[in-house]
């Protein structure tokens, strides 16, 4: 296996970010605030005689690999700390209780020191897992493949995140300012790394125009990941002082919203996952039918495991599953490919987004 190369910035002060990231989603206000994900704005048709029992409901799907007893995936969320390290063991053994599918946070601090590697190793405690890897795409942009397939090789992932986040970047203290050679950088990785690459933006969305680029790039994946749900640029506003705190409260609500980017990138080619701001059972029922094969989630689901553990963490995920499949009855959908076909019914504002969004297609 080739040797993890350490980089910038210093172990100490990633592993300070990481936790005041923790601490922040755990008890400050770092939701959009007058943006929402325009879930409100579509609507599943009711079927009043749906000729469906609840036991033959069937929420289960293969993915990259993987069969899932639901189309959840828990969204990384961190690494790098002994506290991280906890909190990956344990949403890790939740996702493999409920079979469904769970991410590690960024690897960037163990790829600038390969001794906290511990912190993401949740296989042994996740063996059937679907498991994703995960790397911002400046780091990725900065290693040689070998050095990124390392990563995944040593967390036994079953694919790579490389997460898209220009607006967190730009609002960070010390974020990076350099997003070049980002496309070329996907293309090298689609075409050498031994898993799929899954390219997800964390609370932005994607466009159609991004959307195509990355397929033409040799993705096959994309979480759109869009606005309405936590807001990185305001978890790093929280973390900011004077000028950039200014900067950030500007742009804190900054992005599009994950309803308007999942029905304009649902013809792209790739396979979607919707996550920011998935809520409820419905929120995911309406993203399927939007052209999502998998919802993602991750500040609920850490919120309800910091609340009361394990079990708090599971019995939120067990009501989205069962909010999911009282959409599917009501919808009358036997099995996700059903619910998928079904036609919805599109507000104003998310018809609006919708048709400015495919404008951008060059």
């Amino acid at each position: 296996m080739p040797k993890l190369e350490k980089s910038k910035p210093a172990p100490s002060t990633i592993e300070q970010r990481k936790h005041s990231h923790l601490e922040l989603c755990a008890r400050a206000p770092v939701e959009h605030v007058g943006k929402t994900t325009l879930f409100e704005d579509v609507e599943l048709i009711h079927n009043a005689l749906p000729d469906l029992s609840w036991n033959e409901l069937d929420t289960s799907l293969e993915f990259l690999g993987k069969r899932l007893r639901a189309p959840i995936v828990i969204t990384g969320m961190t690494g790098g700390t002994g506290d991280a390290f906890a909190v990956n063991r344990d949403l890790a053994t939740v996702a493999e209780e409920l079979g469904i599918g769970f991410g590690l946070g960024s690897q960037r601090a163990m790829e600038a020191e390969p001794s906290t590697a511990w912190t993401y190793q949740v296989r042994d405690f996740a063996p059937s897992t679907l498991l994703l890897a995960n790397i911002g795409l400046t780091q990725a942009a900065q290693h040689r493949p070998d050095t990124i397939e390392a990563l995944v090789r040593a967390v036994g992932a079953d694919a790579l995140c490389v997460h898209l986040n220009p607006a967190q970047e730009l609002i960070q203290p010390e974020g990076d300012r350099d997003f070049r050679h980002g496309t070329a950088t996907f293309a090298r990785l689609a075409q050498s790394c031994s898993v799929p690459i899954v390219a997800k933006e964390t609370g932005c969305g994607v466009s159609p125009e991004v959307a195509h680029r990355l397929v033409r790039a040799g993705v096959r994946v994309i979480d759109v990941s869009g606005a309405g749900g936590t807001s990185w640029v305001k978890v790093e506003t929280l973390r900011a002082d004077g000028r950039g705190r200014r900067l950030g409260e500007t742009f804190q609500n900054w992005g599009i919203p994950t309803a308007a980017a999942l029905a304009s990138v649902r013809d792209c080619g790739a396979v979607l996952i919707a996550s920011g701001g998935i809520r409820s059972g419905l929120d995911m029922a309406k993203a399927l039918a939007l052209g999502a094969t998998l919802c993602g989630a991750a500040l609920p689901v850490f919120r309800a495991y910091r609340a009361g553990g394990k079990e708090a963490a599971a019995n939120l995920i067990q009501d989205l599953i069962r909010g999911l499949k009282t959409a599917m009855l009501l919808s009358g959908s036997r099995n996700l490919a059903e619910l998928r076909s079904k036609p919805v019914v599109v507000g104003t504002q998310l018809r609006t987004w919708i048709e400015a969004l495919r404008k951008t297609v060059r």
